[in-house]
């Protein structure tokens, strides 16, 4: 099925950046992911990118342990910045003109998140990654995400992740779970299917900007996904 997208938001968890590992960032990790980022761009893709930062430290886990909660978010907002300068390394070493925006500002290290300087790199052929989330703890970096994704007015959210699309089920506990092509965003928040947060889903809703799942730890799909020929699933106001 043909995807008629040009610019993307690539959403991808911080856990993508550790490999093998069980913590950090696994460099051979990072650099395969710049790899499916290059080919995408070089397929004529525009994009910018969101990564988690639970790899390094995870806001709402901290919380459940006793962290005042939004304490907890900004230090996960920082962990952000450090995955996004992690994949600014490994793009620009495969020599992509990358740029990176923080909401939280950090002049040493990146520039602060102006949405005019962002829409200019994107038209001047760079790409993007947005760090620290929004800015203000109790919003995920699906949230930021999807309110990126239509700042930018990108015509689609890809969603990175280690299932090639959204089930009716966990697929990694029930052999049985359904595989959706096509789902409604109506579907994914009344079953509650928790491919995103609902503040994320229901920003894509409105803003009529389709959400793409599809597994980004298999080598070369997203390039195959973005050309419409690899496994995903689809959201859109009609399924």
């Amino acid at each position: 099925m043909s995807r008629p997208f040009k610019r993307i938001l690539l959403k991808l968890s911080g856990e993508a950046l550790m490999g093998d590992g069980a913590y950090g960032i696994d460099v051979a990790a990072v650099d395969r992911l710049a790899g499916e980022v290059k080919a995408a761009r070089d397929a004529g893709f525009e994009l910018c990118l969101v990564i988690g930062g639970g790899n390094i430290f995870r806001g709402l886990a901290a919380a459940a342990k006793g962290f005042e909660r939004a304490t907890g978010d900004y230090m996960g907002m920082l962990a952000t910045i450090m995955n996004a300068l992690a994949v600014q390394n490994g793009l620009e070493r495969a020599g992509v003109d990358t740029r990176v925006q923080s909401a939280i500002p950090m002049a040493s290290v990146c520039e602060p998140y102006i949405r005019r300087r962002a829409q200019r790199h994107l038209e001047k052929g760079r790409t993007v990654i947005f760090a620290a989330g929004v800015g203000s703890p109790f919003f995920t970096t699906d949230t930021g995400a999807a309110l990126r994704a239509a700042e930018m007015g990108c015509d689609a959210l890809f969603k990175g992740t280690s299932v090639d699309g959204i089930y009716d089920s966990d697929p990694k506990k029930n052999a049985s779970a359904k595989r959706y092509d096509r789902i409604s965003f109506a579907d994914v928040l009344g079953k509650d299917l928790k491919v995103m947060d609902a503040s994320a889903v229901a920003l894509c809703r409105d803003n009529n900007i389709p959400i793409v799942v599809f597994n980004i730890r298999e080598h070369g799909n997203l390039a195959r996904v973005l050309a419409g020929e690899g496994t995903a699933t689809i959201v859109t106001n009609e399924a």
